[in-house]
């Protein structure tokens, strides 16, 4: 039996490993050591993920988070190599760009335990993104490459990673799978949802840590709100940005509410009628739910969303994001089909870790 070691350690991964956790189940020759490093910790965005999404509870939480990228990178690839050597898995398994995902590689590569990419070859092309670094240096590291789309195959052939010692795989995107599953299983929040609302997030600190793009960005939302309402999940440690900085009088039609969890947001997104977001996950979750999206970055790693028009970069600048608004108000996109797959790539990647021995 092969034995993986899984590191998550934030909402979108929780969300990915709901599709391939349950495909390795039904796997009589794969068995899973979830481990959870604590980088969310806020009870919405972290326990109630497991609870409603049916993952099985980690084997460990290493419960580090609240640091800086280097402090926080260092401890967690301290406290998964202890694993590793403890668990003696025959694979680890990262999803996604995090501080998580890094730190998982690099303790595995160093010990000669071969790495599983999740979400392999993405690329945004901005190195100012800590992200964009994690995404890079982790893919480098692995040996199997679990590419979601055609382009990111694509980017890695272009890097030269044909003639590294890896295998690369296109399987579709594992978040497409979830959407999928869970879509009759949404639940509404309990919040007095107006009968027509933007949804929109606002997490990435080059947007929450930078008080002159935020306060553009939420100048932006002010102005759309005297048209329709925005309904607002957001991180405490934003809010209080906001509150402290005076950034909102509080009559700008604009409602903040708690993270919520999956389903939850599942519904808040097949009911709205346009998305917001500087979040790399909600993105593509708005295509799913053929929603247009507004994404508040200078940049995305899912470029096919914006070649193909359903999503356009509105950056921070306050004219740029009213007018991509304005675009998508007055003429709603196609939503090309199969750009993430078929919703089978968990099987597809745990066919794959099947046929290692």
């Amino acid at each position: 039996m092969t034995k993986i070691l899984t590191i998550i350690g934030a909402r979108p991964q929780f969300i990915k490993a709901a599709a391939v956790s349950r495909s390795i189940a039904q796997k009589k020759e794969l068995s899973e050591v979830i481990v959870h490093t604590g980088q969310h910790f806020d009870e919405n965005m972290s326990r109630v993920f497991f609870d409603e999404l049916q993952i099985p509870q980690p084997r460990y939480n290493l419960e580090i988070h609240s640091l800086n990228h280097g402090a926080m990178t260092g401890r967690m690839t301290e406290k998964i190599e202890e694993l590793i050597i403890l668990e003696k898995p025959d694979l680890l398994m990262v999803y996604g760009d995090t501080n998580s995902t890094l730190a998982g590689a690099l303790a595995a590569v160093k010990l000669h335990v071969p790495v599983a990419h999740v979400e392999a070859g993405l690329r945004s092309f901005n190195m100012q993104m800590p992200e964009e670094i994690n995404r890079i240096l982790t893919d480098r590291i692995s040996y199997y490459l679990f590419c979601p789309t055609e382009d990111a195959v694509h980017n890695l052939e272009k890097e030269g990673f044909r003639d590294y010692d890896c295998q690369i795989f296109k399987t579709g995107d594992v978040m497409y799978d979830v959407a999928l599953f869970y879509s009759e299983k949404a639940q509404k929040p309990s919040i007095d949802l107006p009968a027509e609302f933007i949804l929109a997030t606002l997490h990435r600190a080059e947007n929450t840590d930078n008080i002159q793009r935020l306060a553009s960005i939420l100048s932006a939302f002010t102005q759309i709100g005297s048209k329709v309402p925005l309904i607002i999940p957001i991180h405490p440690r934003t809010k209080a940005i906001i509150e402290k900085n005076n950034l909102l009088k509080g009559d700008e039609n604009i409602l903040f509410v708690e993270p919520q969890g999956y389903l939850h947001m599942v519904y808040l997104l097949k009911n709205c009628q346009m998305v917001m977001t500087d979040s790399g996950g909600l993105q593509k979750e708005a295509y799913y739910f053929e929603k247009p999206c507004v994404t508040l970055r200078e940049e995305t790693e899912w470029t096919e969303l914006t070649a193909t028009g359903v999503n356009m970069l509105g950056g921070f600048e306050k004219d740029d994001i009213l007018r991509a608004y304005e675009i998508f108000r007055e003429s709603e996109p196609m939503f090309p089909e199969g750009l993430y797959g078929n919703g089978n790539a968990a099987e597809n990647i745990t066919n794959v870790l099947g046929r290692i021995h």
